[in-house]
């Protein structure tokens, strides 16, 4: 995956060295990043205990907002894949207390399966 993936809303893995740093500060004691995945701006962030969303706002990106979740707080979740014509696919994650999910779309569902395996594996211990 290259940066015109990361420009179509694709899901890249990154390494966790690119994000170590800046995730330090957030973890608890005894808490290790396990994923991380760039979509656009926005990441995805796995750790032993919870799922970090990171939503980068604004033209430059200097605003970001950190939201984290315990797995478990997630309800439920979902992925949606287009057909053979449509190459979005979409997540959703329902936590309690809200009543509508958290949404993130990807293009193609190339690493949206990576994700729903990764919050399976996390919630359904």
């Amino acid at each position: 995956m290259g940066l015109l993936d990361g420009l179509m809303g694709n899901a890249s893995e990154i390494a966790l060295e690119k994000v170590q740093a800046e995730f330090a500060p957030l973890l608890v004691e005894d808490e290790t990043l396990h994923k991380a995945f760039s979509i656009l701006r926005d990441l995805l962030v796995f750790t032993n205990k919870r799922l970090f969303v990171v939503d980068k706002q604004g033209l430059t990106g200097s605003k970001i907002e950190y939201l984290s979740i315990p797995y478990k707080s997630i309800t439920r979740f979902s992925k949606e894949s287009g057909g053979m014509l449509d190459l979005d696919a979409e997540l959703k994650i329902w936590v309690t207390g809200q009543a509508e999910p958290i949404i993130k779309e990807f293009r193609k569902d190339h690493n949206i399966n990576q994700v729903y395996q990764l919050l399976s594996a996390q919630i359904l211990k």
